[in-house]
């Protein structure tokens, strides 16, 4: 059976947009802070629109257009261990079934701020990984895992359609390691990805053993034949040849 979310339109209705002032610029007006460490800020949601769950956000910077793509390798690194650290938190509180993580950036990622920020939200009786197939981070091999750089991988079986990269560390305390890959994949996604076509992707955490998994997706408008028929499209192998060696040099320099 499809497991299903339950969506509160009225909340919805009274979240501000991109043409409000910026809730999250409004440092002093900030309530039910979790944790702050500097610029990074994890906070409730003040507009949960899903039912029996527990929404939270994570303000990464006080830079109103920054992004993963513009930080500096420092920062970068603040925010995937401060974000990786209260996805834990919330897992190892005992309060849910499961707990995600995941950051919506640009104007087709299904965000409705653009204010830098990831979400870790607490599922009390859905199971956000029940779906997931461990085949999803497989696929065409981009790197080897080594000192510098995560494992990357193009997924040969994507979750939407066509183009998925793979982040992968093999022991999730090298957290340094993940947000320097996908920082760099990140400026792949919006330069030279297509041509510089892509403006907008979301990130997608998960553990895989004792390491971890960030999937990278680019974003574009939903296929009418995933949403008319949950049928996913895929690249052809020249096609995915071609990534995999546009991502290698974009890696490497």
């Amino acid at each position: 059976m499809t497991q299903k979310l339950t969506f509160n339109v009225h909340t919805a209705q009274k979240k501000p947009n991109n043409q409000d002032s910026c809730p999250f610029c409004q440092i002093d007006s900030l309530e039910k802070i979790i944790a702050q460490k500097g610029d990074m800020i994890w906070l409730d949601n003040k507009y949960p629109v899903l039912a029996k769950t527990y929404q939270t956000l994570i303000i990464e910077s006080s830079q109103h257009l920054g992004d993963i793509t513009t930080y500096s390798k420092a920062h970068n690194r603040q925010i995937f261990a401060f974000a990786l650290k209260a996805w834990r938190q919330l897992e190892d509180s005992g309060r849910f079934k499961t707990v995600g993580l995941f950051k919506n950036f640009g104007p087709l990622s299904g965000g409705s701020l653009r204010h830098p920020h990831m979400q870790v939200i607490g599922f009390e009786e859905v199971d956000a990984y029940e779906a997931i197939d461990a085949e999803t981070f497989a696929g065409a091999l981009v790197s080897q895992e080594r000192t510098d750089l995560a494992r990357v991988t193009i997924s040969a079986q994507p979750l939407s359609s066509f183009t998925e990269i793979n982040v992968v560390i093999a022991d999730q305390r090298d957290s340094d390691k993940l947000a320097d890959t996908v920082q760099k994949v990140l400026c792949y996604v919006l330069e030279g990805y297509l041509g510089g076509a892509c403006s907008s992707y979301n990130l997608f955490f998960y553990h895989q053993g004792e390491g971890l998994v960030c999937k990278v997706i680019p974003r574009f408008v939903a296929s009418p034949y995933m949403i008319g028929y949950h049928l996913v499209q895929v690249n052809s192998d020249s096609r995915v040849a071609e990534e995999v060696a546009e991502l290698q040099a974009f890696l490497e320099n």
